[in-house]
């Protein structure tokens, strides 16, 4: 039985771990509301507004190996008070930004906070609490928090956008920060470092390969696939990240452990990861435009529209504990990956004549009951199994599948919106492109669905095979 002391302390450090991940989460949403506003007051081209996301995601998908993997050599409480540090002084900054160039800047300075600080809190979650119900709550916390600061942010930052100003969003970031560098520094004991050298070459050519992948994917939408850059890019890509597993087979300390795909739970979760995150990010992203496009929402009534998701997300979140004793952690994803489907079909269908009850609002309940049930339980399959000095490692590749998905799942479903639409103009065109890539958002839930159904949802007794095999259950 842990003392009072242990429990109030590990408490703590929960609450640290997921306000520190609630920034992260925040920040990402919170400016799709605001991009109007930054548009017209920073002088923006149309051009130049993409890369307000880009530039942050291109840093933040590209150094999350290297930030992952630094925890666990130059010790996981530093890496986080570092990731911090540069995640509240980049939030000022572009809180403060005069010009596009300013923003631009900041944004990737806050990417790079971001990729050093999200597998940090991660890796601290899997360390702190012990594996079975204490780390599946803790897990479906951490969860939760990112489904929920995600629709939370769109909420945020429409009514700011609307009533004061975008720039308040970034500025919350301050007194967060602050306060929470303060609270590690007295709460969170530094863990056990693992002796070893950095793997310079495997953090090369990873953080290199995922920033040409990145890139890749952003330029094709603007440039096309078909684009002589976007084709080098890719190729490129292709090339180091081969390179990189090349290096990783031969690392005597790898940045990312191959071990940790030998378990087939884990590397189907990872897929499956990706496969939900490139669902999610088009169903916030298209569901936004139509709202403010075809529906004329405000962004104050287009952020408060999310609610139907976020208040059943949060609701789902927390009973995934009590659920997962019962029913076990992958019955339960499944059922979450079921349920989130269903929704995503019933959204895709959604046009000018829609109304809100069934068009949207009734379909966001089963899309946000989906994302309660999943989350929790594909984060908990992607580091079940893994051995403490591998934390760091195991937290990276699940935050490279979260962010990933996300940027290749919205650069796929941006070309899929584009089909059969010859012919249509203004708020028409909107529509279909919008329904059209909701059917892309469902197809790729149905994958995932595909990939949980045959590599985690398995016979009782079946056992995985790698370097850390071990009987595992179905439940």
């Amino acid at each position: 039985m842990p003392s009072a002391t242990a429990t109030l302390n590990k408490t703590a450090i929960l609450a640290i771990i997921l306000l520190s991940y609630v920034m992260i989460v925040l920040d990402t949403s919170i400016i799709l509301t605001g991009l109007p506003n930054i548009h017209r007051e920073l002088g923006f081209s149309d051009a130049e507004l993409a890369w307000v996301q880009s530039a942050y995601t291109l840093t933040f998908g590209g150094f999350l190996l290297l930030g992952a993997r630094a925890g666990d050599i130059l010790g996981r409480r530093r890496m986080l008070i570092a990731g911090l540090a540069l995640f509240t002084v980049s939030s000022l900054a572009i809180g403060l930004a005069q010009t596009p160039a300013w923003m631009i800047g900041a944004r990737a300075v806050q990417g790079l906070g971001g990729a050093i600080l999200a597998p940090s809190t991660l890796a601290l979650l899997q360390t702190t609490f012990s594996e079975g119900s204490e780390r599946t709550r803790a897990v479906s916390y951490y969860s939760a928090v990112a489904g929920i600061a995600a629709s939370v942010g769109l909420v945020l930052g429409g009514i700011l956008a609307d009533w004061l100003s975008w720039r308040v969003g970034f500025f919350i970031n301050l007194p967060i920060g602050t306060g929470m560098t303060l609270a590690a520094l007295r709460t969170i004991p530094e863990p056990a470092r693992k002796p070893g050298q950095f793997d310079v070459a495997g953090a090369l050519t990873s953080t290199s390969g995922m920033v040409a992948l990145v890139y890749s994917l952003i330029r094709s939408a603007t440039h096309g696939w078909s684009d002589p850059g976007t084709i080098s890019l890719l190729i490129s890509s292709v090339l180091l990240l081969a390179l990189f597993i090349l290096v990783e087979k031969r690392a005597s300390h790898p940045i990312m452990p191959l071990h940790l795909f030998a378990s087939r739970e884990r590397a189907a979760a990872y897929a499956a990861r990706v496969l939900f995150l490139g669902a999610m990010i088009g169903f916030f992203f298209f569901i936004t435009q139509f709202m403010q496009g075809v529906s004329h929402y405000r962004p104050a009534v287009t952020g408060m529209a999310f609610l139907p998701a976020t208040l059943v997300n949060f609701a789902a979140a927390m009973v995934v504990p009590q659920l997962t004793r019962r029913y076990g952690n992958a019955r339960l994803l499944a059922a979450g990956f079921v349920i989130g489907l269903v929704g995503m079909i019933w959204l895709s269908q959604v046009s000018i004549g829609s109304t809100y009850l069934m068009g949207i609002g009734l379909p966001m309940v089963l899309i946000g009951l989906g994302q309660g049930f999943v989350l929790s339980p594909l984060t908990t399959s992607g580091i079940s199994g893994v051995a403490g000095n591998d934390a760091g490692a195991a937290s990276g590749v699940v935050n490279v599948a979260h962010q990933t998905g996300s940027s290749l799942g919205l650069a796929i479903l941006v070309a899929i919106a584009a089909f059969g639409t010859s012919g249509l103009q203004g708020t028409e065109l909107l529509a279909h492109r919008v329904g059209t890539a909701l059917t892309g958002s469902s197809v790729m839930l149905a994958l995932a669905l595909l990939l949980v159904g045959i590599f985690i949802l398995r016979p009782r007794g079946a056992t995985i095979i790698g370097t850390d095999a071990r009987p595992q259950n179905a439940s």
